[in-house]
């Protein structure tokens, strides 16, 4: 295991070397945006490092309305709540949904959206892929032995880089009532027409007998150390009265602050992001033998070769690790994020190229 004793960006500095950086989940490259950073300040000026109190008490401020009113904006829903993280977020709306009716889930569903992790475990198909579960998904729904029931799934796959499709939503028998619940950690902000994430897809085929919850982190694109979850109001309400609203810890405030006056510095990091993932896509042909797994303008590229990243670890690192226990096969990614370079790109594909001869 390699350690360094500072924040990757672009490159990681790693036993007093620079290398080239090309993994982690910070996308846009908040972490080390320099624009994010002051406001950042600014924020902490006017609200300190955190708030010890809770989203109920009997004095609140303002910043949390006004950062909710933002993300529901942006991912074109109704209402959206903030955590303190994504894994919150997600045990918020599982955990509140009626534990009696049954739950359906989609492979490799994070554990942030597990209800009972055991019984996960137990239920998920080894072999099935989310595209043969889709094909069957509505003929589960129609044998529940129940009148309602859930649906939990991720809204896309980071680890093997595969756009999910949910025309399968409008084609949900009519006779149950469901919560299709959704993990979007890994999209929104990056995915859709200006990073809107998967709600606004999906919510646009929901049949009158499907609720849609989305949950997501906000600590990946956004650079916001909390998580969300999107829906009608009818759906936030219940969660607003848990333990996991009511009894835990929100949002650092100041973060909040620089969300709601960074949206100018998300758009440019997102087109940043846009180039940089296209220009990596363009060089791609160039590079003879190559066995990437990706789809547009999605940051993330998979391949099952996993002796690459120890081959180019002295030069450049990239993600590849056992997942999702220890002792499974590595995986394997080159991530760009917005603060990459053309020269950075340039440099990944020598690199590459090296490896392959």
């Amino acid at each position: 295991m390699l350690v360094t004793h500072q924040l990757p960006g672009r490159t990681v500095v790693i036993d007093g070397k620079e290398r080239l950086y090309f993994s982690g989940t910070s996308y846009l490259g908040i972490s080390k945006n320099l624009g994010f950073q002051q406001l950042l300040q600014e924020g902490m000026s006017r609200y300190g490092t955190n708030y010890g109190s809770s989203r109920t008490s009997n004095l609140q401020l303002a910043v949390y309305e006004a950062a909710e009113q933002q993300l529901a904006l942006m991912a074109n829903a109704a209402t959206a709540l903030t955590f303190s993280s994504g894994y919150m977020a997600g045990q918020a709306a599982i955990q509140t949904l009626d534990y009696r009716q049954p739950v359906l889930y989609a492979p490799g569903t994070h554990p942030a959206v597990w209800q009972n992790p055991q019984h996960v475990r137990q239920t998920a198909s080894v072999g099935t892929n989310y595209h043969s579960w889709a094909l069957h998904i509505s003929a589960q729904v129609a044998a529940l032995n129940s009148r309602q029931g859930a649906i939990i799934a991720n809204a896309l796959d980071p680890l093997l880089a595969e756009k999910y499709a949910f025309e399968w939503v409008g084609q949900l028998p009519e006779d149950k009532q469901i919560t299709l619940l959704l993990d979007d950690s890994h999209g929104f902000g990056i995915t859709g027409r200006e990073g809107e994430g998967i709600y606004r897809e999906v919510y646009a085929q929901l049949k009158p007998n499907v609720k849609l919850l989305v949950v997501s982190s906000l600590g990946k694109a956004y650079g916001i150390p909390g998580g969300v979850v999107f829906g009608d109001p009818d759906l936030i309400a219940p969660l607003k009265k848990s333990p996991f609203f009511t009894a835990g810890s929100p949002v650092p405030p100041a973060y909040l602050y620089a969300f709601v006056q960074a949206q100018s510095i998300y758009e440019e990091a997102r087109l940043q992001l846009k180039t940089n993932v296209n220009y990596f896509q363009q060089q791609l042909p160039h590079i003879p033998d190559t066995s990437f797994h990706y789809f547009d303008h999605y940051p993330v590229f998979y391949t099952p070769d996993n002796a690459l990243a120890k081959a180019i670890e002295d030069q450049c690192i990239i993600s590849s690790f056992p997942y999702p226990n220890p002792d499974s096969q590595p995986i394997t990614r080159i991530v760009i994020n917005s603060l990459h370079t053309t020269d950075d790109i340039d440099g990944l594909c020598e690199l590459l190229v090296q490896h392959i001869e």
